[in-house]
């Protein structure tokens, strides 16, 4: 595996680098990570923490606020204290190491950090993660600036939240959580295909508002990027909602709903709701019921519908931005023989 870019300053060969970091970084962008909440962020805000790519540096490039860093960055403390970040990772697993990347930070950075770690089931809201029963990953320890300080982690409890501390404030430019993956079984062999996915033949056959953004890109393949590559509407005014329908790939059965707001903060959907149609429209059955939402959060829902539906409904209430919509699930035998036909009316070579 190739090792983060180093600048000369910081560790200056792969020999270097700590073992765990052939694991896959939990805590990064790329794995659906977000970070949720933080007591402070005035200088740099918290999402860069987790941002897949190097950190970069540009001098003399001053805000508001001061230079402008690729981190995390908080006041100077005037009270005792220390300030915080919550991650929500990507996935959840067991912790083998941590880097906390100070890159640029200079006169800047905490002399000390500190992580804990957390299992949390579902998607709670900040209010909510209070009281969170948090045990240590990484006691307080000593960093340098503009370095890449690496933690070995011995702890083989699970872990789906962690808490970065610095002592007692300061700046960080990324959080590195290398572990294994250790997969929810309530997701594991129930679905085989994305009914509601571009690249299988889904398509969107109705909306509500596409005002800053295109719902195809709802069902786009691969993650969003940006808030750009999702669904956005307008702001509504009335006591209605927003809503878009998709035509799914083929006729089948969903055990899995995914509704991903990466990226949208402030304008992410406050609940959501999903249903479907037969092929013939004649029959309409519920699949998620209206469930609250959190922003920029990758959301997953086993559900234990049975019905066969050829459409999908997806509402927003009242309206906002979303990233995918994905409908894990398993054609029926009318779904594949109609994928069938499709491929073969088209001209397709014989399958």
């Amino acid at each position: 595996m190739t090792p983060p870019n180093r600048r000369s300053r910081r560790l200056a060969t792969e020999a270097d680098l700590p073992d765990f970091v052939v694991l896959p970084d939990l805590a990064s962008r790329a794995m659906g990570s977000g970070v949720v909440a933080a007591n402070d962020e005035l200088f740099a805000e918290k999402e860069n923490l987790i941002k897949p790519e190097e950190p970069t540096y540009s001098t003399y490039t001053f805000g508001h606020k001061g230079q402008v860093y690729d981190g995390w960055e908080t006041r100077r403390r005037r009270e005792p204290g220390f300030d915080w970040a919550i991650v929500r990772l990507g996935a959840p697993g067991v912790v083998r190491g941590i880097i906390v990347d100070t890159a640029y930070f200079k006169g800047n950075y905490p002399p000390e950090v500190s992580v804990q770690g957390a299992v949390i089931d579902g998607y709670p809201s900040v209010e909510e993660l209070e009281g969170t029963d948090w045990f240590d990953l990484v006691p307080r320890s000593a960093v340098k600036g503009d370095d890449l300080n690496s933690f070995d982690v011995d702890c083989d409890r699970l872990v789906t939240h962690v808490r970065l501390c610095m002592h007692p404030d300061g700046g960080i430019a990324r959080l590195r959580v290398h572990g294994e993956v250790v997969a929810d079984p309530q997701f594991i062999g129930r679905v085989n295909v994305n009914l509601a996915a571009l690249d299988c033949g889904a398509g969107i056959s109705g909306c509500s508002n596409m005002f800053y953004s295109s719902p195809t890109n709802l069902i786009m393949p691969g993650n969003a990027r940006l808030m750009g590559e999702g669904w956005e509407t307008s702001r509504r005014r009335d006591d209605g909602n927003d809503w878009v329908e998709v035509r799914l790939a083929g006729p089948g059965t969903v055990g899995v709903v995914e509704l991903d707001t990466r990226y949208f903060l402030g304008n992410s959907p406050g609940w959501a709701r999903v249903t479907g149609w037969s092929a013939d429209r004649s029959h309409e059955v519920e699949i998620l019921p209206k469930t609250r939402l959190q922003p920029d959060t990758r959301h997953r829902f086993r559900v234990d519908s049975t019905d066969e539906i050829a459409f999908a409904r997806l509402d927003v209430y009242p309206d906002g931005g979303m990233a995918r919509l994905r409908l894990l699930g398993e054609l029926s035998q009318a779904g594949r023989q109609a994928l069938h036909e499709r491929w073969t009316n088209a001209g397709g070579p014989p399958r």
